[in-house]
């Protein structure tokens, strides 16, 4: 059988047409595709505002800057995530702090946020940086109530998560990404995430004001909106108003990416089917298996992450079997440049334990029954084996 990676995208012939439309009629970038495709997304998510940019870096950068960040400002994150969620924080001149991770789910564990802020002088921190990682939502209602109390901006990197649901305290759905409660909400269009575009990212905002300055700092800091300047001079002429970024999201991307969108609940859909397989097939082994409460969660499964002690030697015996399984996350302050800024491990311990003991299985949605059968068959001898 050939090799099975833990992730893979899916391209159609309907991909292929939007993007040659693009290049055949459309303008390769400042085109319609990008207002379009943020259109769409806006409403996949319930979101007043999105704004499309280069990539899922770029969306942190830009919306840790349009909410002040700066060399005064103090930002707890969690150290089980890609390092550009952290990363976005010093790119600003930001500083950071990590708190300690849930050990079922490896998402930020809000009981030690909230010891975190109560330990700490007021106003030492000025914004929480969220992951829902795997696709698991965090209980944003819950940091929101923490937030407010301690005067904090939340920002959540939801990469993972499009398609993502929580039930909130009066029983309402809140769909991940509609900013219900956090100020902004990052995604990715990486071609390992739900919707592959090659690269790109998404920001979604309920805030107008905050969406005005994300469009102002994605294209240099340029303004063309009309003016009494420019009203005298011509069309012709433009404000620099702010130090932005060439951070756009080309045409071409956009369709590729709009595209996707429109059988993302079909890719969503078989998802959770492959989860609840690995669930029921996993069960009597060994393994921590992912948290699933359908009651209370609608978990987006961009990764399903299973825990073993014995880890290193699975990674090592599927590998050997063609089944290229995968590790999220080192530590990011494991990272030797987080060392050189002072952090150390020990600093987490249920995230350290969290990530000596995950494992990410294959998970996409053109994964075939027999590949995914294969998995499991390979797994279960794995453990016969022990």
């Amino acid at each position: 059988m050939e090799a099975i990676p833990y992730t893979r995208h899916q391209i159609t012939a309907e991909d292929i047409e939007a993007v040659s439309d693009v290049l055949l009629h459309g303008a390769l970038t400042q085109g319609s595709a990008v207002p379009a495709f943020e259109a769409a997304f806006a409403d996949y998510v319930g979101a007043p505002f999105a704004v499309a940019v280069a990539n899922g870096t770029a969306a942190l950068h830009l919306a840790a800057l349009a909410l002040g960040v700066n060399s005064h400002a103090k930002v707890i994150t969690t150290p089980l995530t890609f390092v550009a969620s952290a990363n976005a924080v010093l790119y600003c001149g930001g500083s950071l702090a990590f708190c300690d991770s849930d050990p079922a789910t490896g998402l930020m564990d809000l009981d030690s946020l909230e010891h975190m802020l109560k330990q700490a002088k007021p106003n030492t921190y000025a914004g929480v940086i969220p992951v829902s990682l795997a696709g698991y939502p965090l209980n944003l209602e819950r940091l929101r109530a923490l937030a407010d109390a301690y005067d904090l901006w939340v920002l959540h990197d939801a990469c993972h998560a499009p398609g993502a649901a929580f039930l909130d305290s009066k029983g309402t759905w809140q769909r991940v990404g509609n900013a219900a409660f956090e100020e902004a909400c990052t995604f990715s269009l990486h071609p390992a995430k739900h919707i592959a575009a090659g690269e790109g990212g998404v920001i979604t905002t309920r805030s107008q004001t905050l969406y005005e300055k994300l469009c102002l700092l994605r294209t240099h800091g340029i303004s063309k909106q009309p003016t009494t300047t420019r009203s005298a001079r011509g069309n012709w002429y433009y404000e620099m108003l702010a130090l932005g970024y060439n951070y756009r999201f080309p045409d071409i991307l956009a369709a590729l990416a709009h595209s996707q969108l429109k059988r993302a609940p079909a890719g969503l859909e078989r998802r959770r089917e492959l989860a609840q397989k690995y669930q029921e097939a996993l069960a009597d082994l060994p393994l921590l298996l992912p948290q699933s409460n359908p009651q209370l969660i609608a978990h987006a499964y961009h990764l399903y992450i299973v825990q073993t002690p014995l880890r290193d030697a699975l990674y090592s015996y599927l590998h050997a079997e063609n089944i290229l399984v995968q590790v999220h996350y080192i530590p990011v302050y494991w990272q030797p440049y987080y060392q050189q800024l002072g952090f150390a491990p020990g600093l987490c311990p249920q995230a350290e334990s969290f990530y000596q003991k995950c494992l990410s299985l294959p998970l996409y949605p053109d994964l075939s029954d027999a590949q995914q059968n294969h998995v499991i068959q390979k797994i279960r001898q794995f453990f016969d084996g022990k």
